[in-house]
């Protein structure tokens, strides 16, 4: 059996390295290409002599090294060069927008300077007014499909 393993093991690390390259395909998080590179470290070693139990420990060395040296500074890498543009909820906070019903104490509804048009609560911290339409208001918060706004003090249009 050991003679077996010695003459045909490289098959197997062919197998396991294309296995892990193709659930990194998948995943896209680098833990699995992490162990294809260990298990191509078995693979050399497999090559050069080395008995399979001598491969499966240097593949398992240098899979732990790379998952736990090589990824965090590669994945911190990676993500510096992020878009920095605000998306979703977050690019909503701080935009301006005007009054198109009357934002009282049930509410009212804005259109914001994207366009969009939302229901709208004054801000907790507001005291309790009415902003009539046609007034300006930034928004603060968002709770589901509202938005939480506080007057502006720009002028109208």
């Amino acid at each position: 059996m050991t003679a077996f393993i010695a003459d045909y093991g490289w098959i197997a690390w062919l197998v396991v390295i294309l296995l892990f390259i193709t659930i990194e395909i998948a995943t896209l998080e680098l833990t699995f290409l992490m162990l294809a590179i260990g298990s191509v470290g078995g693979l050399i070693s497999g090559f050069l002599g080395a008995p399979w139990w001598l491969q499966l420990v240097i593949a398992a060395i240098l899979a732990v090294v790379l998952l736990f040296g090589i990824k965090p500074p590669l994945l911190r890498a990676l993500k510096q060069g992020g878009d920095p543009a605000r998306s979703n909820v977050e690019a909503l906070l701080g935009m301006g927008g005007r009054v198109v019903q009357s934002i009282g104490a049930t509410g009212g509804q804005v259109r914001l300077d994207n366009g969009e048009t939302w229901t709208a609560r004054l801000s907790p911290g507001i005291v309790a007014q009415v902003v009539e339409p046609g007034e300006h208001v930034l928004v603060a918060a968002v709770d589901g499909a509202t938005v939480m706004v506080i007057p502006n003090e720009r002028t109208p249009l």
